[in-house]
């Protein structure tokens, strides 16, 4: 295959491309999901293929096709051209793409245990374990467990001369209990996270290390006592936020609006454009002084790591807000040089037939000095607050509304009742100016999210968010809509 991928390339170069690259994916995926003791489904997929770019006359073409061999691949170079072709004659502007070093490498992260060679029965007795322990309480009606692995080999060369292979595994999983009172009412509790669970690139060792059987009974009877719980508080007040709710406020706030494609507007139909406009870098405070928040594909097991995007530019850290001001995008090979910047590694694609789209790496909130005490012992009157449970947030990140699933009382620098329902609400550059406490390094955790959404048509991506606790002042909570 590799003599098929650099002949393609020296046939693009022949038809007179300016540019064009190849991405070949072999990509496998397994899926478990259990509700109430019982299988709820099992999926095994298998896919490989490729994609061609090019551009000719300054514009951009693209096709693909699960087809691997030398024909199809000619094909498939002839229709990007012509794609290309017909798309420069509405051409605004020549892309130009920024240079970048070339590399010919392979990465492969560590792995200590392919999960696809341990047997379903032993992955589903994981699940199976954890369904019978929260089953013991009545009030749960509803206990669902998923396990999620994740195989890919992926080549990418180019006319410039990469030649890059990479392999992946992921693995994942999570539990969730819902406990239901007389009177319906539904209150949920989620571990490790909310929605599907936590993800890392790792392997089987991953799934022992959460200990999902170790924590089902924790998280069904919290599902219970939260249907008695207080209600949240109303008004203006400090908060504490979990690691992994940090996670997504980072997620929405941050990592979405320095996605440079969305200030220029090429996301603004489908996913909304961003408040971070070109002129506010290097010259707008986006957060208190003890905020910084990096991109970093360079973390080992992250998800949203790995060592080369979908450019062939190597993988990198740098920093999107530096001691508070906001200073960097994450940006493209076409987009960067608009801004004054580098391309940053920011570009990838969640399969063969899709075009890379700028995409969040590995976005975090670099750890402060603060033990989780030290958080609570310095609010007087507030809430502290654990697990997403539901978000809103404006088309240009700014104006945010975050429910989660489980909060407690604080109470002269001690945690108190436990409350349900907890919300806060706030706009995103006053939210990070009032910050003045972050847990330090052994509260950080870097949460795998599976399924970011973004593009047309929708591609969705596996990113992954660096946080540790934090602590907000004056923030208005108890809002319901």
């Amino acid at each position: 295959m590799r003599d098929e991928l650099r002949w393609i390339m020296d046939e693009a170069k022949k038809r007179g491309v300016s540019y064009s690259d190849i991405r070949l994916l072999e990509d496998e995926i397994e899926t478990i999901d259990t509700e109430n003791g019982n299988v709820q489904g099992i999926g095994k997929t298998f896919s490989k293929g490729f994609g061609i770019r090019v551009i000719v006359n300054g514009a951009w073409g693209f096709s693909s096709s699960s087809k691997v061999d030398k024909s199809e691949m000619e094909k498939v170079l002839d229709e990007a051209i012509s794609i290309a072709k017909a798309s420069s004659k509405i051409k605004k502007e020549d892309v130009f793409l920024s240079e970048i070093e070339i590399y010919e490498d392979e990465f492969t992260p560590e792995i200590q245990i392919d999960p696809f060679s341990i047997s379903l029965d032993k992955k589903l007795n994981i699940l199976y374990e954890a369904d019978k322990i929260m089953s013991k309480y009545n009030p749960v009606k509803i206990r669902r467990g998923s396990l999620f692995f994740n195989k890919q080999k992926k080549y990418f060369v180019s006319t410039e001369g990469s030649f890059i292979v990479q392999d992946r595994i992921v693995s994942g999983g999570g539990i969730e209990a819902y406990a239901i009172s007389d009177s319906g009412e539904v209150q949920k509790r989620s571990y490790p996270t909310s929605f599907g669970g936590d993800y890392s690139v790792s392997g089987w060792e991953f799934i022992e290390n959460l200990k999902l059987v170790e924590n089902s009974d924790r998280v069904a009877k919290q599902s219970v006592e939260i249907l008695s719980a207080k209600p949240c508080p109303q008004g203006n007040m400090d908060i504490v936020i979990s690691s992994n709710q940090m996670a997504l406020q980072i997620h929405e706030s941050i990592g979405h609006p320095t996605e440079l494609d969305r200030v220029f507007g090429m996301e603004a139909s489908f996913a909304g454009t961003s408040f971070l406009t070109p002129e506010k870098l290097n010259n707008f405070k986006l957060g208190s002084k003890i905020i910084n928040i990096t991109a970093d594909a360079t973390i080992p097991h992250a998800l949203g790591g790995f060592g080369y995007d979908d450019e062939g530019v190597k993988a990198q850290r740098f920093y999107l807000v530096k001691d508070g001001d906001f200073v960097g995008y994450q940006t493209s090979r076409e987009t960067a040089h608009k801004v004054g910047l580098k391309p940053t590694g920011s570009m990838r694609a969640d399969g063969w037939n899709r075009i890379p789209i700028i995409r969040m790496t590995s976005i975090n909130l670099e750890p402060g000095d603060m033990t989780f005490e030290d958080l609570i012992s310095g609010v007087k009157d507030g809430i502290y607050v654990e697990t997403n449970k539901s978000w809103s947030i404006d088309d240009k990140r700014l104006n945010f509304q975050f429910g989660c699933e489980i909060g407690w009382e604080i109470k002269d620098g001690k945690l108190g009742d436990m409350i349900k329902n907890p919300t806060y609400t706030g706009i995103t550059y006053e939210f990070w100016r009032s910050c003045d406490g972050i847990g330090n390094k052994d509260l950080w955790h870097v949460w795998g999210l599976p399924n970011c959404g973004k593009g047309e048509p929708q591609q969705v991506m596996q990113v992954s968010h660096g946080a540790a606790p934090a602590r907000f002042r004056n923030i208005r909570v108890g809002v319901t809509r």
